[in-house]
């Protein structure tokens, strides 16, 4: 049975707490439809300066917590037991139930030689899993038109479930299109096409249960991710304070 979800709002965004397995049950349920995101500290801070990327979040059909620290939130608020439902480990799970309930794939984003690598990884590793087709798209903006011939491919193939790895806010902002147009589910899942197939190192277990990730990510992408985590987790934590303040004072955060 599929665990009831508890959403409460962190910053001004809605986020679902639910249990890793819970949230992949979910997904892999043939009737679950829309759009899912992984929100972490860098997408909650972005989404209070972008009015375009909080109306997308606003709208979906489910916001994870993708980072360690909403789930400190979580048990703060009174969620025992709350964790925080990894976007990789997500996908792997949901590609492992697929096997025995004939989901069908599709992945979007990332680079061919990525997501060569990730087909032949998941095919390595979940046999049963259907991977009904892939894509990569420009780097660039989508058109109403590109992005209508995606969903008509991904339809004509029979799939249940889009994976989408751009990076936020782009594959955010595309999955919300994506669930408007279409009438499947379209997940948001970063990084998790790169660690998958083996082309980037996750952070160790223990950074992540510490809330490291990001120093570790930092430390081996400082050029690409240095604005990201030094600028943005500031950010986050003065938007967590705000709202703290906003509740004290019984104003609506």
């Amino acid at each position: 049975m599929i665990a009831t979800t508890c959403r409460l709002p962190v910053g001004g965004v809605p986020i679902d707490f639910l249990e890793p397995s819970a949230a992949a049950d979910r997904i892999a349920s043939q009737d679950f439809r829309g759009d899912v995101h992984l929100c972490n500290a860098y997408t909650l801070a972005l989404a209070d300066e972008r009015s375009d990327l909080a109306s997308a979040l606003d709208g979906a059909a489910l916001n994870l917590p993708d980072g360690t620290p909403l789930a400190w939130f979580a048990r703060r608020r009174g969620i025992d037991g709350c964790t925080r439902v990894y976007g990789p480990d997500l996908m792997c799970d949901v590609l492992d139930r697929g096997q025995t309930i004939d989901l069908g794939h599709y992945l979007y984003g990332s680079t061919p030689e990525v997501l060569a690598a990730l087909e032949q990884r998941i095919g390595e590793r979940w046999p049963g899993a259907r991977i009904v087709g892939s894509e990569s798209p420009p780097f660039r903006d989508i058109t109403d038109d590109e992005l209508d011939t995606s969903l008509c491919r991904a339809e004509e193939l029979e799939a249940d479930i889009v994976w989408v790895g751009m990076g936020t806010p782009k594959q955010d902002l595309l999955v919300r299109r994506m669930a408007v147009k279409g009438d499947g589910t379209y997940v948001a899942v970063g990084a998790a096409f790169d660690f998958i197939a083996g082309v980037k190192k996750q952070a160790p277990a223990w950074m992540q249960r510490a809330g490291l990730e990001w120093l570790f990510r930092l430390v081996t992408e400082p050029r690409r991710l240095a604005r990201r985590y030094l600028v943005y987790n500031w950010k986050f934590l003065s938007l967590l304070w705000r709202s703290r303040e906003q509740r004290s004072t019984g104003v609506s955060a």
